[in-house]
């Protein structure tokens, strides 16, 4: 499973600029109800360029510095978005790797179809490994994982980005099931989640490295389990 989060969004709420006269505050509270996340406007132009360079920026910070190095000041710097911007449009660090999250779960990533499910499993598994094995490579979803214990927001848009990734895997079992591989009932997220555990404890919990022959037992594991019942939903 694509479990790299790799892409950066502005999640803070866009405000008007300040307005004058008589009629400034009202004129500016109409804007703020009405204003559109950071990112959703003008959709290919200038504003998704700014949100992909900025997205750079927190994604270079975070392989760089981690979460606790990272700053406004840096994504400023490396993105060449002038930092009131920033704090205007995203509110600070928390949101911008909030949406640095969110825009990696707009990607057009797929499951694998390889014809059996536990072909489509060791792929799951695999893809973790491609993303975690390699230091340089990992650098920056461990950072996001990271955030998430430190920052309210990232642990948010991290939960929502496996919610999403889990929910495409739903073709996965239904795929299964259909071969008479799976139950009817079987949960996807559950046997995702056996698919990536033994992976991810490694990686995170015992500081184990990771490889393609525990990709393939991860795999075999969970295609065991589902064949006795273990992920049907209760």
């Amino acid at each position: 499973m694509a479990d790299k989060p790799m892409a950066a969004d502005r999640s803070a709420g866009a405000r008007s600029p300040q307005q004058h006269g008589s009629d400034g505050v009202e004129q500016r509270g109409r804007a703020e109800a009405t204003s559109p996340a950071p990112g959703t406007r003008r959709p290919g132009g200038r504003t998704a360029r700014t949100r992909a360079a900025v997205r750079d920026a927190v994604l270079s910070g975070l392989a760089d510095h981690g979460y606790p190095g990272l700053t406004v000041e840096y994504v400023a710097d490396h993105s060449g978005v002038h930092k009131t911007t920033l704090y205007r449009r995203w509110g600070g660090l928390e949101g911008l790797v909030a949406d640095a999250l969110n825009m990696a779960g707009e990607d057009t990533w797929t499951p694998p179809d390889t014809g059996s499910l536990e072909g489509d499993l060791r792929e799951l598994a695999r893809e973790v490994v491609d993303s975690f094995s390699d230091e340089a490579a990992a650098a920056a979803p461990t950072a996001f994982v990271a955030a998430a214990f430190q920052s309210t927001r990232a642990a948010e848009a991290l939960h929502s980005f496996y919610a999403e990734r889990f929910s495409r895997c739903e073709a996965v079992v239904a795929r299964a099931v259909a071969r008479g591989e799976a139950a009817p009932d079987t949960d996807a997220a559950a046997l995702v989640r056996a698919v990536s555990a033994p992976l991810l404890l490694r990686v995170f919990i015992t500081r184990e490295p990771i490889d393609m022959a525990l990709a393939e037992q991860s795999a075999a594991a969970a295609v065991a389990a589902t064949r006795e019942g273990a992920y049907t939903r209760r």
